[in-house]
């Protein structure tokens, strides 16, 4: 399903929503940033034009629009995503962090009934990670902490759906499992050491 990149190192920070993964997604830039790797942090959706699309047509409204409308539209901001902002970066010679990915679509639209192989075809173009980390904190824990107004994929019934899709990734290893019911500073570390010792190889 995915490519593999050529230049630089390119990591994924996935979770449910309230996981804590923008949290450890950030914490990894700024502690690879204190040992002098040249780390960027971006996300998914994007701040582009269909990324705000997703924000204002299909996250922020009561009721889910189809779900085949979701999956293109994130294929479709992952697209300018990896052409304008993965890419370049990777080919600079940077690390690359980057809170949710194609992950997230197989996740959340594979747990709404979408065929995980069609979404891998409309995914085909996506850059393959050097590493994939999954950051699992229990669904009735992050409820509590989405105190915010929800999203309509963030109910408690469909985050259970959500994280079992996920850890079937784990279980193929297309996942990193990190513990996330810890402490933040106990997650961030577990999650630097796993990366580290990634770069270490490459």
């Amino acid at each position: 399903m995915l490519c593999y990149l050529k230049r630089g190192a390119f990591i994924c920070i996935e979770g449910i929503d309230g996981s804590g993964k923008t949290t450890q997604a950030r914490r990894l830039v700024k502690n690879l940033r204190r040992r002098g790797v040249d780390a960027v942090y971006t996300t998914e959706p994007t701040s582009g034009r269909v990324g705000k699309l997703i924000r204002r047509y299909v996250l922020d409204r009561k009721k889910r629009v189809p779900i085949i409308v979701e999956a293109l539209l994130f294929a479709a901001d992952r697209v300018e995503h990896v052409e304008t902002e993965i890419k370049p970066a990777l080919d600079k010679g940077k690390v690359v962090v980057c809170d949710r990915y194609v992950y997230s679509t197989l996740a959340y639209q594979g747990a709404a009934g979408l065929d995980l192989e069609w979404i891998g075809h409309i995914n085909k173009f996506a850059l393959k990670p050097n590493i994939a980390l999954f950051i699992d904190t229990p669904v009735d824990v992050v409820v509590k902490r989405l105190k915010r107004k929800k999203t309509v994929m963030e109910t408690s019934q469909n985050l259970q759906k959500v994280r079992k899709v996920y850890m079937t990734m784990v279980q193929d290893q297309s996942l990193t499992l990190i513990d996330g019911d810890k402490p933040v500073s106990e997650v961030a570390k577990n999650v630097l050491k796993a990366v580290i010792e990634l770069l270490k190889t490459i």
